[in-house]
């Protein structure tokens, strides 16, 4: 399957189970609906990343860790795919364990397209459905919607599961995903992650709770850990900190332009408190352009966290925005400077370093 057709064919499966935003012009409106078999067939790597492969992957030479993860992932993606021994072999051979490779390294040093690039080449080499690709929250979601059990079997029948930004948001969400990877783990999946923390110094300075930071130290054994240094290339060429566009700029451009949804930013605020996380892909489809006036400061946690991941939905989507500010407030102020400096900050610079990326596309197509 080429990969123009295995996009299409994801497209086909996440069809909107809900009335076309053609309709309303506006996220505020959709009240999306996804079945657990969706969630299982959106564990692929996102549309951002179709193309990212080893190849295309261009190594800084100032940082050496980058062409090193490089190196060493090309041979995890040839170990994953090596037919499993049979015969005599099997029997007298002493069992190999999967790979599991963890990531670390700051925003926008290509830890995405590295662990995509993984995905990809395991796909290739081996077959359609060989490799599972999401976010900690898609699993975790995914855990919720189908039970323990039912996913550790379905996840089971991959080779490979990726997940991308391991996060510590809830000790209970990381000490289920701790036992998801051991018991894949335990069945001779091989795991790969990214994260912007060391494993073993998950949960340091946010919880105290010992059988908790147990857990994570466990969890961390399981990895070999890959430094991935160098500098966020996002940062080169945008700037997150610019100025919001005229209201009516982005009015007129989202007038203008196919599958764009209009929204006020307190408006869409609001809803995303009405719709699980799970769903907010789902409240994307068919959307091309997002467009928000009235932005502001975001000032209460689990407001902006719930922003961070439908950011995080628009950047996977490649989807544009147009941002429409008050009071000459710009990206960077979006979080308040307690969130930037709080146990999270990790979420809400990658949010900006992404929205930034978004934005400047936006702009573009605003002619700003």
């Amino acid at each position: 399957m080429t990969a123009a057709q295995s996009s299409a064919s994801r497209a086909a499966s996440r069809a909107p189970s809900r009335t076309t935003v053609d309709e309303y012009g506006s996220l505020v409106s959709v009240r999306p609906t996804v079945s657990p078999q969706r969630l299982l067939a959106d564990l692929v790597p996102p549309r951002h990343f179709d193309d990212a492969r080893f190849a295309t992957y261009r190594a800084n030479p100032r940082h050496p860790s980058q062409g090193a993860t490089l190196t060493r992932l090309e041979q995890v993606a040839a170990e994953i795919a090596a037919p499993a021994p049979t015969g005599l072999r099997a029997l007298l051979g002493r069992r190999r364990a999967a790979p599991a490779v963890y990531m670390d390294g700051g925003f926008g040093v290509g830890k995405t397209h590295l662990l995509t690039s993984l995905a990809h080449a395991v796909t290739e080499a081996v077959g359609e459905g060989s490799a599972a690709y999401g976010t900690f929250v898609e699993y975790t979601n995914l855990v919720g919607a189908l039970g323990f059990l039912p996913t550790v079997d379905a996840l089971a029948t991959r080779r490979l599961v990726c997940i991308d930004e391991f996060e510590l948001d809830d000790p209970g969400d990381t000490v289920l995903m701790s036992r998801l990877l051991r018991e894949l783990a335990d069945r001779g999946v091989a795991l790969a992650a990214t994260s912007n923390t060391l494993p073993d110094a998950l949960g340091e300075g946010r919880f105290a709770a010992e059988d908790f930071l147990r857990e994570i130290q466990a969890l961390a054994g399981r990895f070999e850990v890959l430094r991935v240094d160098g500098e966020d290339y996002r940062h080169r060429s945008v700037v997150t900190d610019a100025d919001p566009l005229p209201e009516e700029s982005v009015r007129s451009t989202a007038r203008t332009r196919p599958g764009a949804v209009l929204d006020d930013f307190d408006d869409l605020l609001a809803h995303l408190a009405t719709v699980h996380p799970s769903r907010y892909g789902a409240l994307l489809d068919g959307v091309e352009l997002v467009a928000l006036t009235g932005v502001r400061a975001v000032t209460r946690q689990e407001v902006a966290l719930r922003l961070v991941v439908l950011v995080d939905r628009l950047y996977d989507r490649d989807v544009p925005v147009l941002l429409a500010g008050v009071d000459g407030a710009t990206q960077r102020a979006l979080f308040t400077d307690e969130m930037l400096d709080g146990g999270y900050r990790k979420k809400y610079f990658r949010a900006l370093s992404r929205l930034g990326a978004l934005a400047q596309e936006g702009r573009r197509l605003a002619g700003a």
